[in-house]
């Protein structure tokens, strides 16, 4: 591994320091990706890192995504998991997925091809959203602070056996671990048969039902059969 690339918009916030290790309290207001290299770089000096403290978009991921052979989501959001999940599809990149919420974590490989055949990918299980606002993000929900480290741990591992073809990777499993009870679980999962092919990027904030405001700064006005969609999640 001699390339890594680090996106992130986020600047350190103090709320941070208990879960985010890498930083500190004289971090505090600076860009985080442009600080993780800065570290990373003083542990090893022998490889490249990019930093992008910018948001991934429908516009940049792309181009973002193509300079790199695997892709690590740590997103909490799930406007960016699933911009994540389809620019990997688009762009046929390995895609190792983590996330926490409170005790829980999450682990699994999608989209990686065997046998010519596409993996199953974020989309095969979860095809659509939840409403806006039913799943709070860790500075809402709270998150243990010791399960980042362990979940990115887990994630970094699964990294490794894909790069280097050692092991049995995540693919068409969901690992999860309840740190409150200290149990895991092992899901199977499987290609969604109704799954749609995935052909470009799109929209991920109107998507996931977030409001824009338009052009002119007004709020976009939507009907009152789309509220209703949004509220219940369909699409």
């Amino acid at each position: 591994m001699g390339r890594i690339g680090i996106i992130d918009p986020d600047v350190v916030d103090m709320s941070n320091l208990q879960r985010q290790v890498l930083y500190n309290v004289a971090d505090i207001g600076k860009s985080k990706a442009e600080t993780a290299r800065e570290k990373l770089l003083a542990m090893n000096p022998h490889i490249t890192i990019d930093a992008f403290p910018i948001p991934l978009t429908s516009e940049n991921a792309l181009d973002l995504v193509a300079q790199y052979d695997i892709v690590a989501d740590g997103t909490d959001n799930f406007q960016t998991r699933y911009l994540v999940n389809d620019v990997c599809v688009l762009t046929g990149k390995v895609n190792v997925y983590a996330s926490i919420f409170r005790f829980e974590g999450q682990v699994s490989v999608f989209n990686m091809t065997k046998n010519g055949e596409r993996g199953v990918n974020y989309r095969d299980i979860f095809p659509s959203p939840p409403p806006p606002g039913l799943v709070p993000d860790c500075a809402e929900g709270g998150v243990l602070g010791v399960l980042p480290g362990i979940i990115g741990s887990m994630q970094a591992s699964e990294v490794i056996k894909v790069l280097t073809g050692i092991g049995e990777p995540l693919a068409g499993r969901l690992f999860i671990f309840d740190a409150a009870s200290f149990t895991t679980r092992v899901l199977k999962i499987h290609k969604n048969p109704k799954f749609e092919p995935i052909t470009e990027l799109i929209d991920y904030d109107e998507f996931c039902g977030f409001i824009h405001k338009d052009t002119e700064g007004g709020l976009k006005e939507i009907s009152a059969t789309e509220l209703k969609k949004m509220r219940t999640g369909k699409r």
